[in-house]
């Protein structure tokens, strides 16, 4: 349903039932996908790329251009999975020439006063709490958490399944399955409720917990306890996610914390 108090460009492509409230701007080179709910005062400009189902809240911004100064106006996307949710005064960028997009994936909680910056790619079942603010090209892979007040340097890299503690902020990659805390940002243990919530086994949860006490607590650099892993941990999913995550980290990994 569109309502005449919005404006939508005549080029946009609007999917089957979608809601659109009144005071809604929809600027050119965009497309909403069915089902998809936009309430008053959103603004969705050129680039954005809406999936099925999402709900976006009151004064989000979706897919202004970004704040970057090496930004030369060239077209990039702004992408949001299906059935994701985007809560008031949200803003999400679109790319740049760096990846040419911004991806926001499914099943997504962005919450309120959010800023996802241009380039950074989320998972599927992320949640950003409150106020988060993700600076350019981060990424967050599938079913992190951060928590209310994040603040999470450009390029950095969050793993699978980490729990973020609010107000951390930090600027080192945080591997899989882990929680981070404390000022400065430290491991603070295994994400082990959110694991064994998405039927990770004990068997899995012993294997993830035995790997981070070779990286964090033996005394061993991080070259050492990979080659101890690599030796002593048993072939499984879990460990290639650890293990690949680490060889492919371009920042380095966030400090261990105190025992």
């Amino acid at each position: 349903m569109e309502q005449q108090l919005s404006y939508i460009h005549p080029d946009a492509k609007i999917g089957a039932n979608v809601e659109i409230a009144p005071f809604v701007y929809i600027d050119k080179n965009v497309v909403i996908g069915d089902g998809t709910k936009i309430m008053s005062h959103v603004t969705i400009l050129e680039g954005a790329r809406i999936g099925k189902n999402v709900v976006i809240f009151p004064n989000a911004v979706i897919s202004a251009i970004p704040q970057d100064l090496k930004f030369r106006g060239e077209e990039t996307t702004a992408e949001v999975g299906d059935n994701t949710k985007i809560r008031e005064c949200v803003t999400i960028n679109r790319g740049t020439a760096s990846k040419g997009k911004t991806v926001v994936g499914s099943d997504c909680l962005i919450m309120a006063y959010s800023h996802i910056a241009h380039d950074c790619v989320i998972g599927n079942s992320v949640i950003l709490g409150n106020t988060t603010q993700l600076a350019g090209e981060v990424i967050v892979d599938d079913y992190a958490i951060l928590s209310g007040g994040t603040l999470t340097h450009q390029f950095t890299h969050i793993g699978c399944h980490v729990m973020v503690q609010g107000g951390t902020r930090f600027g080192k990659d945080v591997p899989p399955y882990i929680t981070i805390g404390r000022d400065p940002a430290v491991y603070s243990g295994l994400n082990s409720i959110g694991l064994r919530r998405r039927g990770f086994t004990d068997e899995q949860i012993h294997d993830i917990q035995e790997m981070y006490r070779l990286i964090y607590q033996s005394g061993l650099n991080v070259s050492q306890a990979l080659a101890r892993i690599e030796e002593e941990i048993n072939p499984s999913e879990v460990k290639d996610v650890i293990v690949n995550f680490i060889k492919t980290s371009q920042r380095g990994l966030i400090k261990g914390g105190a025992d």
